[in-house]
């Protein structure tokens, strides 16, 4: 059986036989709630997925979550605000829980959970037993690059579907104001953040959200570097100390303490300092020391939002960025780890094809010792006005740890957190939504990829979904997405009678009430538009609002 981008009648037909609520399953403001949270422990159920669309929906004209919560409440704002200001300096002096979120949510199991797991960052992210099963290659991570989501299994699908547990925006907003607290608390304690890489750049290709949780463990891992890096150059400025008050002169030393000290040209021993480890058969083009890569500033995380605003600032004012300012703090930290280096050393070192190396063998120093190679730079590097030779001219001998920082991240993290108090609410519902979206199709995927006839009409779900989370306007079918997910849920949880489904013959699975009948006559609009007109015959139940006290 072959099939169109996105088969309409197929799926129509197994929404129609097959239904993942049970006969004795209820439904609270449009959203079942029995069959969902036994099968949610395979696969994040559809109730959580059409609950952040109507978030998504719904506060569109709010601005941010914190608006969101005073919209949402019945009592004063500015009481509720100062009882939460008071919290919050209780948690993070006296260390102690928060009666009323747990009396709010200490019946929603996912939402406690999630909290629980947040003050226990040794903790594993997602108990779901079908986890184990899914598949690392690359057809199935790669659905949430395409729709702008978070990798499976990290912390923003399980933030997604404890939000998508909760029934009112009330308690959404409330339940996100913790998390963002939760976060800063991690921060100051210098924890990471369970479920997000520890030390990776921002992933350009996941939801902003994820970039950003990113950044926060990247610059814990930063600070928990420079920490070590300031104590090994103390230790060093220690050790030269302990060397300076010896009665024998440093030269007794030498072969032990070559790491400490460098011999410049004139005969001199100077103190190394930010030096990291040692470069194999490489030595300095004067003095033939041994060449150690230094401790270097690392470079600014960039989000793709800081990205988009950088460069807007290079167009607007012709800056070249800081690609200068780190070229310049590279060159101090060589000079402070290599006394008695040149120019053409560090461009060995930092921009190898800008170097072309020659042997002579015929020059001998040290008593015998062959003389290192040398060669000569390229055409760029000896051009007159050479940006590089200008900044080595200018750069002192200054190791990394005692540079002017090029990257705050304090100030950077502090932005974050702040950014996320405010976030619009609209934009974290649509986050949350693809997040877990593309989480739970990684799981069904894993779970009918083994059946090569029902993957096919799996891949056909999937693939329609990537196209409409794609376009611009894909908010507005958003309840599409919902249908089309419950139907691939279905297909995941009991694939066996789905293909029965699919096998049936037309006259045995059109019953007296024809699933044909489902399909609604095209209006004018949806004539000239034929794709409008199939989604719309496809998914004609809206999910119901969620109330906001």
């Amino acid at each position: 059986m072959a099939f169109p981008i996105f088969d309409g009648h197929v799926i129509g037909l197994i929404s129609y036989n097959l239904s993942i609520r049970t006969p004795n399953s209820k439904e609270k403001n449009g959203v079942s709630t029995a069959a969902d949270d036994v099968n949610s422990d395979i696969i994040p159920s559809a109730s959580m997925l059409k609950q952040l669309a109507i978030g998504v929906e719904t506060t569109k004209i709010v601005k941010s979550m914190k608006d969101l919560m005073i919209l949402a409440r019945d009592n004063s704002p500015v009481k509720e605000r100062s009882g939460l200001s008071l919290y919050a300096m209780k948690s993070f002096v006296v260390g102690e829980k928060e009666d009323k979120f747990a009396a709010e949510f200490g019946r929603d199991e996912k939402v406690m959970s999630f909290i629980h797991l947040i003050m226990d960052p040794e903790g594993h992210l997602s108990r779901r037993k079908t986890r184990s099963r899914m598949d690392k290659a690359p057809k199935v991570t790669k659905f949430s690059k395409e729709v702008h989501g978070a990798p499976p299994e990290s912390f923003v699908p399980e933030l997604a579907e404890a939000m998508g547990s909760v029934k009112t925006l009330k308690k959404m907003a409330l339940f996100w104001s913790r998390v963002v607290m939760e976060l800063r608390r991690l921060w100051c304690e210098g924890k990471h953040i369970p479920g997000i890489p520890t030390d990776e750049i921002p992933n350009l290709n996941s939801c902003l959200l994820h970039q950003q949780l990113q950044v926060i463990n990247c610059c814990i891992s930063r600070k928990q570097r420079r920490a070590i890096a300031t104590a090994s150059l103390d230790s060093v400025l220690k050790q030269a100390n302990n060397i300076a008050e010896l009665s024998h002169p440093p030269t007794d030393l030498l072969p032990e303490s070559t790491h400490v000290y460098a011999r410049i040209s004139s005969g001199k021993f100077v103190l190394r300092l930010g030096a990291d480890k040692q470069l194999e058969n490489t030595t300095l083009l004067d003095t033939g020391e041994p060449v150690y890569t230094p401790v270097m500033q690392e470079w600014p995380l960039l989000t793709e939002d800081i990205i988009k605003e950088t460069e807007e600032f290079v167009l607007r004012t012709g800056s070249v960025g800081a690609g200068c300012s780190q070229l310049l703090s590279d060159m101090q930290a060589f000079k402070a780890a290599n006394p008695g280096s040149i120019l053409e050393d560090f461009v060995r070192w930092h921009s190898p094809p800008d170097w072309t190396e020659t042997n002579d063998e015929s020059k001998q120093v040290n008593g015998g010792d062959i003389s290192p190679s040398r060669g000569h730079l390229s055409t760029r590097m000896q051009k007159e006005g050479n940006l590089w030779r200008e900044l080595w001219q200018t750069a002192k001998p200054i190791p990394a740890i005692r540079q002017a920082p090029l990257y705050y991240e304090d100030l950077s993290v502090e932005g974050i957190l702040n950014g996320l108090e405010n976030i619009s609410p609209s934009s974290l519902f649509e986050q949350l939504f693809v997040s877990l979206l593309s989480s739970g199709c990684a799981i069904a995927e894993a779970r009918v990829s083994s059946n090569e006839f029902l993957y096919k009409v799996f891949k056909e779900c999937k693939d329609y979904i990537v196209l409409i989370c794609q376009s611009k306007n894909w908010v507005e079918k958003a309840n599409d997405i919902c249908q089309v997910y419950e139907t691939m849920a279905v297909m995941a949880l009991d694939p066996e009678r789905v293909i029965k489904i699919m096998n049936a013959q037309p006259d045995q699975t059109h019953t007296k009430e024809d699933p044909n009948k489902l399909r609604k006559t095209p209006s004018k609009n949806q004539k000239d538009n034929p794709t409008a007109a199939q989604s719309s015959t496809m998914f004609s139940k809206k999910p119901a609002k969620p109330i906001f006290c």
